[in-house]
C-alpha cells in the first residue's frame, strides 16, 4: 500500500506563487508517473499537469508557462511550482501515482 502526503497549499495573492509537494511512501516497487489534479468549487476535476518515469512533462493549457512539474524519484516526491498565480487556479490539488491519490491540499488566490 502506497501513502500519499500532499503539503504547500495556502492562500497567496493574485500573481504569487506556490510550491506544492507529494511525497509517497509505503510499499513503493519502481516508480510511477505522478501527477497532480484540481478541482474548484462547482466544477469537474481536471489533470493539471504530469510527469512520466522518465521526467517527460504535460500540463493542461491553462497553466502552461506559469505552472511546472518536477520530480525526485530517489525521494519518491513530486512537486508543483506554480507562478504567476490566478484567482481561477483556487482549487483543491490532489497528487496521483502508483496507482493512488493524497488527500488534497487547498490553494487559494484571493486579493
Amino acid at each position: 500500500q502506497v501513502l500519499l502526503v500532499e503539503s504547500g497549499g495556502g492562500v497567496v495573492q493574485p500573481g504569487g506563487s506556490l510550491r506544492l509537494s507529494c511525497a509517497a511512501s509505503g510499499s513503493i516497487f519502481g516508480i510511477s508517473t505522478m501527477g497532480w489534479d484540481r478541482q474548484a468549487p462547482g466544477k469537474q476535476r481536471e489533470v493539471v499537469a504530469r510527469i512520466t518515469t522518465f521526467g517527460n512533462t504535460n500540463y493542461t493549457d491553462s497553466v502552461k508557462g506559469r505552472f511546472t512539474i518536477s520530480r525526485d524519484n530517489a525521494a519518491n516526491t513530486v512537486y508543483l511550482q506554480m507562478n504567476s498565480l490566478k484567482p481561477e487556479d483556487t482549487a483543491v490539488y490532489y497528487c496521483w501515482g502508483f496507482n493512488t491519490w493524497g488527500q488534497g491540499t487547498l490553494v487559494t488566490v484571493s486579493s
